[in-house]
């Protein structure tokens, strides 16, 4: 008989292993800056965290700008180049589906 998860059990290995791989991604891209958007040019975003759903089809991303919160504009900015990062993440992340990444 296998283990169920329940609601007060912490993340699995996979669900992990999997978030640190994307945190790593997304800040490699974040790093490379070579985005469009003005609002995103030259700006220094840090991946403080990444936590995955159960199903690895939601990645909830914890962005801060150098040790600070990110400015309205800025984080609205990375809300509008989701769609972008999640084709970038999914080519250098070998997954089944390409998760949906949501900032906070």
């Amino acid at each position: 008989m296998t283990k169920r998860r329940g609601p007060q059990q912490g993340p699995s290995q996979r669900m992990l292993r999997v978030a640190e791989e994307v945190r790593h991604a997304l800040s490699a891209l974040l790093a490379r800056g070579d985005f469009r958007d003005r609002d995103l040019a030259g700006a220094h975003i840090t991946v403080t965290e990444v936590r995955a759903s159960p199903d690895l089809k939601h990645m909830t991303a914890f962005v801060s700008g150098l040790g600070r919160d990110l400015p309205p504009e800025r984080f609205a900015a990375l809300k509008r180049a989701a769609p972008y990062l999640r084709r970038e993440v999914a080519q250098a992340v070998r997954l089944k589906y390409a998760p949906d990444l949501h900032f906070q």
